[in-house]
């Protein structure tokens, strides 16, 4: 881990100026995320105060959350309609790899990430694989998307060799923010802080999911030769 320095607390660090979020939960009313349109248009109020330049909704799809498309599109419409500000709104999903996942990979029936519109955010149980990941992963591929990996660092059972590994099937990284803060407990924030210094992660998002924690997690404070490290991922 790196030596002690000089701490800022990230609300005032300039972190979130020009800043992308490519991973949040800010759609309302279609997951375990925000609720309700009057919090969403809060929490972009509050992003646009900080400076941020760029949102992408990343709303879960998995067999407890089935959003459809249609059903998610929809809710965007409703979204951009309400919102009259300066921060442009994209609209992706979060991916759990299970069979639904599968069954909509076969029909290509995705919200991909990206302006390119060829990657996928994914993520699995934090405490255990799916069966076949690599498999899974190098179907995707072979889609012609790339996979991006949610939260790395969040996941109990990788490790530096499963880190490795995924790296060399071509598999992105995408950091939560607010793990480097302590927001998931410290063996959270120590892989972090770990595939941040080895160069592990391509991207970075909030992962919001409530106001509240949000802006309690803007006061923490960060090394400032973190925040360095940070500021290529934040655009």
């Amino acid at each position: 881990m790196w030596p002690l320095k000089k701490r800022i607390p990230l609300k005032d660090s300039g972190i979130f100026e020009g800043f992308t979020d490519w991973h949040s939960h800010i759609l309302p009313g279609v997951d375990d995320g925000v609720q309700t349109m009057e919090e969403a248009l809060e929490i972009l109020r509050l992003y646009e105060s900080l400076g941020v330049k760029s949102i992408w909704l990343t709303p879960h799809i998995m067999e407890d959350m089935p959003n459809t498309t249609t059903h998610l599109r929809e809710r965007y419409a409703e979204l951009q309609a309400a919102y009259s500000g300066r921060i442009k709104l994209h609209l992706a999903s979060e991916n759990m790899l299970d069979n639904l996942f599968e069954e909509r990979l076969e029909k290509n029936d995705l919200l991909p990430l990206g302006e390119s519109g060829d990657h996928l955010l994914v993520e699995t149980s934090y405490f255990s694989p799916p069966m076949g990941l690599n498999n899974i992963l190098l179907r995707i591929k072979a889609k012609g998307y790339y996979p991006i990996l949610a939260h790395p660092e969040r996941y109990v059972y990788m490790g530096e060799s499963d880190y490795q590994q995924l790296k060399g099937i071509g598999v992105k990284f995408q950091l939560n923010l607010f793990s480097l803060v302590g927001a998931y407990g410290v063996e959270t924030k120590k892989k972090a802080e770990w595939l941040l210094k080895n160069d592990f992660y391509n991207l970075m998002g909030s992962d919001i999911h409530r106001l509240a924690l949000y802006e309690e997690m803007i006061r923490k404070k960060m090394q400032k030769n973190i925040l360095e490290r940070l500021k290529d991922l934040s655009k």
